[in-house]
């Protein structure tokens, strides 16, 4: 097995995106490509990685553009560009696929999303799906379009007035601020993502998972959003890509399971023919993360050697 980092130029013109490639010895069955989520990187996937390595699939992954290593500099964290900010993204998350099928010709390609990194997989495949053998959601979620629109003109009223880069306390406090209400006596502000303790005490001490989202970073989050929930857009997935969406039951992101069965059903009804969808009662948002994570790693592998 190797772990190499790697660096392409990213569509914004200005930064190196940071990835790294696993690869594993002998025979690859398949290529499985990482969009992480928000506030954090891509080497904390580093666990489950190495798994699929043991399986024969070869792992590859960025920092999103004001994420991880990606970022440079720290003042650059939660910052993503200028303009047209998820399609950015997204347009970066495609170098890195052209970059892994240079590498692995003719192979299984597919792609994993978690959160944020989910909502932008799902932008993905409106537009470069037919490039990929399938598509693993997870820990998505949805809002309504009044949610959507008043996201979006609160966080344009702050740029206005304080700038792109201003980090607004209210609009953490609008994304955030129910995240733990069905956990009992949290010790952290963080407890929402796992039920595992050592889980949450590495993330509160990763710098890369303790940085403040700057406006423009909610304006993307809300952006991406937007675009993902037409039904012009959602048209455009192509209907026999297979897609796999999992979450943990108790994930406020996906409004516990409710708001990730709605996705499903609306997809199923554009006659998408393959949709899986699998829920954990007591898993919270990381299922990557949680205490039954080995289970998590099996159903992914059991659904991939399905669909090579």
């Amino acid at each position: 097995m190797k772990k190499t980092e790697v660096e392409l130029p990213s569509r914004d013109g200005i930064h190196r995106l940071h990835g790294i490639f696993w690869k594993p010895k002998g025979e690859v069955r398949g290529i499985i490509q990482l969009s992480h989520g928000m506030i954090e990187m891509t080497d904390r996937y580093d666990e489950f990685a190495n798994y699929l390595l043991d399986h024969g699939f070869a792992v590859i992954g960025n920092d999103h553009l004001g994420h991880g290593a990606t970022a440079g500099r720290d003042e650059d964290l939660g910052y993503f560009c200028r303009k047209n900010m998820s399609a950015t993204v997204v347009s970066d998350l495609h170098r890195v696929t052209c970059y892994a099928k240079k590498h692995y010709k003719k192979t299984p390609c597919f792609l994993l999303g978690h959160s944020m990194g989910s909502f932008m997989v799902r932008r993905y495949i409106m537009t470069y799906g037919n490039e990929l053998t399938g598509a693993i959601i997870i820990g998505t979620g949805s809002k309504s379009s009044v949610t959507l629109a008043v996201g979006s003109i609160l966080s344009e009223f702050i740029r206005l007035a304080k700038g792109d880069r201003y980090r607004s306390a209210l609009l953490e406090q609008c994304v955030f601020h129910n995240y733990l209400a069905r956990i009992d006596n949290p010790r952290t502000k963080s407890d929402w993502i796992t039920r595992d303790e050592k889980a949450v005490d590495l993330y509160c001490k990763n710098k890369f998972c303790n940085f403040k989202f700057t406006v423009n970073g909610y304006r993307t989050l809300f952006e991406v959003l937007a675009f993902i929930q037409k039904d012009q857009n959602i048209q455009n997935i192509p209907k026999e890509l297979p897609l796999l969406f999992l979450a943990g039951g108790m994930d406020p992101v996906g409004n516990y399971g409710k708001a990730v069965n709605e996705v499903c059903c609306e997809y199923k009804k554009k006659g998408i023919n393959d949709v899986s969808m699998k829920l954990y009662p007591d898993d919270r948002h990381e299922i990557l993360n949680e205490l039954d994570k080995q289970q998590v790693y099996s159903d992914i592998l059991r659904w991939l050697e399905n669909h090579l």
